[in-house]
């Protein structure tokens, strides 16, 4: 099985690239997702979180995001610490995942993260992939998708890495300046096809 990792700015097409592979055959695990999970059903997690940050919990005992948001996100040195605490807990996870995947005997999975770099999970990728495209087209999307005004689209953008950080890092580069959905993911697919030639 072919483990790729696939990263890249907000907006740029990760999606759809990812639905190619999955067209192939391929097993998609979504970090974000994760993570997600690993915070709402961790209890080991939870509790380092706390023992970290303090009280997290809302008034029905449930974990709560939104509070942890609040109190790393203005503070690039507790973001840090954030990372340094859960990127063991979602690589743990991400291994199991891709254990499954060969199980079921998928011929590829690909690891989806924004950070994948620098959480370490490109350590366990046999070739990286960055999707990019141009800062005004993300724009549009992420405004469309999560109707978001275009200042605060613009500044999520902004706070992002640039694009020469991922394709100086990836083996491969896909740029999205395609004119439609249809034509990237026909560029995504093809893609895919040379990195996994076995592919039918």
């Amino acid at each position: 099985m072919t483990v790729i990792g696939i990263t890249g700015p907000s907006g740029a097409g990760k999606t759809t690239a990812l639905r190619e592979l999955e067209k192939l055959g391929g097993a998609v695990i979504d970090c974000d997702a994760v993570y997600h999970s690993l915070l709402e059903e961790d209890s080991a997690l939870q509790n380092e979180l706390e023992e970290r940050f303090g009280p997290l919990r809302d008034e029905a005992g449930r974990f709560d995001r939104k509070r942890l948001g609040g109190v790393v996100f203005h503070s690039p040195a507790a973001l840090a610490e954030l990372n340094a605490i859960t990127h063991p807990h979602v690589t743990r996870a991400v291994r199991e995942l891709l254990r499954k995947a060969e199980g079921q005997g998928k011929p590829a999975a690909a690891i989806d993260a924004i950070g994948l770099f620098e959480s370490g999970l490109d350590r366990l990728c046999d070739t990286t992939l960055a999707v990019t495209a141009p800062p005004e087209t993300r724009i549009r999307r992420i405004m469309a998708r999560e109707g978001i005004s275009e200042e605060y689209a613009r500044a999520r953008v902004s706070a992002q890495n640039p694009d020469e950080f991922y394709t100086a890092r990836c083996g491969y580069t896909l740029i999205n300046d395609c004119a439609g959905p249809r034509e990237f993911a026909g560029r995504a697919r093809a893609l895919f096809l040379r990195i996994l030639p076995q592919s039918p």
